[in-house]
């Protein structure tokens, strides 16, 4: 596949869940400190998430009143003040509520503040949605006609964007689909030394069977420190 190289970055439960309550428990402070340390570490063009995740961690259920955004042709838009590190959304149907083209972490935390936002977008989309990016110079490309096909998205990301490596960070959704895509090249995995609730959400969702070879395994502070490569 013609793709950037992608790195499934994320925090686990010892049962492999990625999202849930354990997430905020004192015993994985830990964990989540060495996760962010090893994200400003790792060589990447930037990042990848879900709408779900970039709501919960950026945009906080903020959205514009479209009303006032004229309507928009379905094609990609580019601007020519690509910056080279960006925040990749995953966003169906155009549900997230930027003020800005680029995020802004409240910690200035230079694995996420600066990074230039883009909205990767099935064309069942509101066309005045697109006004509103093209407002604020975010890009926008689209990639599938009701979902978003991860395959074209990756291909577009890599021969339009010119990226070559981001980090998966998002929710068993999105990890689930670029999974089934075949498109994760290396799983880096941080486990805190928790079981979490049975409602929590695993890594992937709705998996397929494939095989990844063990890279490298650590211990820090308590917790365990995993490396796989895709075989």
């Amino acid at each position: 596949m013609n793709k950037p190289y992608i790195i499934c970055h994320m925090v686990t439960s010892i049962d492999g869940k990625v999202t849930g309550d354990f997430l905020s428990s004192p015993t994985c402070e830990k964990a989540c400190e060495i996760y962010y340390e090893i994200n400003r570490n790792l060589k990447s063009n930037g990042f990848i998430c879900g709408r779900v995740t970039m709501e919960s961690s950026f945009t906080l259920g903020w959205y514009p009143d479209l009303s006032s955004y004229e309507p928009k042709e379905k094609r990609d838009f580019i601007p020519e003040n690509l910056s080279g590190f960006y925040a990749v959304a995953f966003d169906t149907n155009g549900k997230l509520g930027w003020k800005s083209s680029c995020i802004i972490d409240p910690d200035g935390d230079p694995g996420y503040d600066g990074a230039q936002i883009i909205e990767v977008l099935s064309e069942n989309v509101d066309e005045r949605y697109l006004g509103y990016l093209k407002d604020l110079e975010i890009p926008y490309i689209f990639a599938g006609k009701d979902k978003i096909d991860v395959e074209l998205a990756l291909f577009k990301l890599k021969n339009i964007m010119e990226i070559d490596t981001l980090l998966l960070e998002g929710g068993s959704i999105i990890n689930g689909a670029f999974q089934r895509a075949n498109a994760i090249d290396e799983l880096s995995l941080v486990v805190a030394p928790i079981v979490a609730d049975k409602y929590d959400k695993p890594l992937f969702m709705n998996s397929t069977v494939q095989d990844f070879e063990l890279a490298s395994i650590k211990t820090q502070d308590g917790v365990l420190i995993i490396s796989y490569e895709r075989k």
